[in-house]
């Protein structure tokens, strides 16, 4: 009787990105139409699309787990504005106004000129953005991986999944900075791998990406700091929704550079990333809701770790390219086989709580 309850409950938390889903495939499939007038050029938008929000979502499990991880401390009134606000900001701002923004400043033009030379010349258009992979990689990589080392550089984390390494990174979180000098070694690393004027701009985009990430923790221990002046609507809110957005920006960055492989439509781009990014959202507040997190208490360290995966990803890709269904796959077989390790530790519990039980 409870199972299928369960069930519907599960599927309702997806209602609005179904509604994205049909409507978003409904419009790329009219743009296929309208571009090419053939029922093959509608087919090929239409696949192209769903192929996008495939990629999206693959690439966005854990994205959707570390929301949830973050979400679930926050006041209902900041996850209502992240979930409403947040999925405008990420499709619109990070699926569209941002491969707009970067060609403005690549090319050098202004923003509106940067809409017409997607529709009319997306070749070029896809050139530029591909030449500004470098930089947005070397960013991007580096505040995913102040992410990542931040949750296990943790004296405070008891709960460890590789023991005999998280259990050795808990104890040297005690030296103040170790993150961020690993990071730091690592980007110089890097560096010394890339020529030129390369190298000089890895650097620079790593450092800012560095920077960004201290700034977000800033602000949010500075806003913690001040909850007792601030009104209940911003305690445990303000902060966490600014480290979210920039997380969630972060984690955009490999999908968006990527999705230019398969179409160089920006639009159809904003459909298929939009509509991934409509599955993440549904995932982050279901994960929170249900209580995911808590039931299976090895979803976190999966998620993280594909994180810390994903950041080493995007310093190589700046060396050779790396196709993006690697990257997706690696992080959703990871949260995979810490969902199974939870499973277990969960049977292994109850087995024990009933062999209590008889003795």
């Amino acid at each position: 009787m409870n199972q299928p309850q369960t069930h519907t409950s599960s599927l309702g938390y997806f209602k609005w990105a179904f509604i994205v889903t049909a409507a978003g495939l409904a419009l790329g499939a009219w743009l296929g139409w309208n571009s090419t007038g053939t029922i093959a050029g509608m087919a090929t938008v239409f696949f192209i699309c769903t192929v996008l929000a495939v990629l999206e979502i693959s690439l966005s499990f854990d994205n959707a787990i570390v929301n949830a991880n973050k979400l679930k401390d926050m006041t209902p009134e900041w996850q209502h504005r992240f979930l409403t606000w947040g999925i405008i900001i990420a499709v619109f701002g990070m699926r569209i106004v941002f491969p707009l923004l970067i060609v403005v400043i690549a090319a050098n033009i202004g923003p509106i000129e940067a809409v017409i030379l997607a529709a009319a010349r997306p070749e070029e258009y896809a050139r530029i953005m591909n030449d500004a992979h470098l930089p947005i990689a070397a960013f991007g990589g580096t505040f995913l991986m102040m992410v990542g080392l931040t949750y296990f550089f943790d004296q405070e984390k008891d709960v460890h999944w590789i023991a005999f390494l998280e259990k050795r990174m808990a104890r040297f979180a005690t030296i103040k900075g170790i993150e961020i000098a690993f990071v730091l070694v690592l980007i110089l690393g890097f560096a010394r791998l890339l020529e030129g004027e390369n190298a000089t701009v890895f650097v620079h985009s790593a450092i800012y990406g560095l920077v960004t990430f201290l700034i977000v923790e800033v602000i949010g221990g500075l806003l913690d700091a001040s909850q007792q002046t601030m009104s209940a609507a911003a305690k445990g809110g303000l902060g966490a929704f600014i480290y979210l957005e920039v997380l969630d920006a972060s984690f955009s960055f490999d999908g968006v550079i990527g999705a230019f492989a398969l179409t160089q439509n920006l639009f159809v781009i904003a459909i298929g990333l939009g509509i991934g990014a409509m599955y993440v959202r549904s995932m982050t507040i279901m994960l929170v809701e249900k209580g995911t997190l808590a039931e299976y208490r090895y979803l976190e360290h999966g998620a993280f770790y594909a994180i810390l995966i994903l950041s080493v990803i995007m310093f190589f890709q700046t060396l050779v390219h790396i196709p993006e269904v690697i990257t997706g796959l690696g992080g959703a077989a990871l949260i995979g086989v810490s969902l199974w390790s939870s499973i277990r530790h969960n049977r292994r519990e109850q087995q024990q709580h009933l062999q209590e039980a008889h003795q």
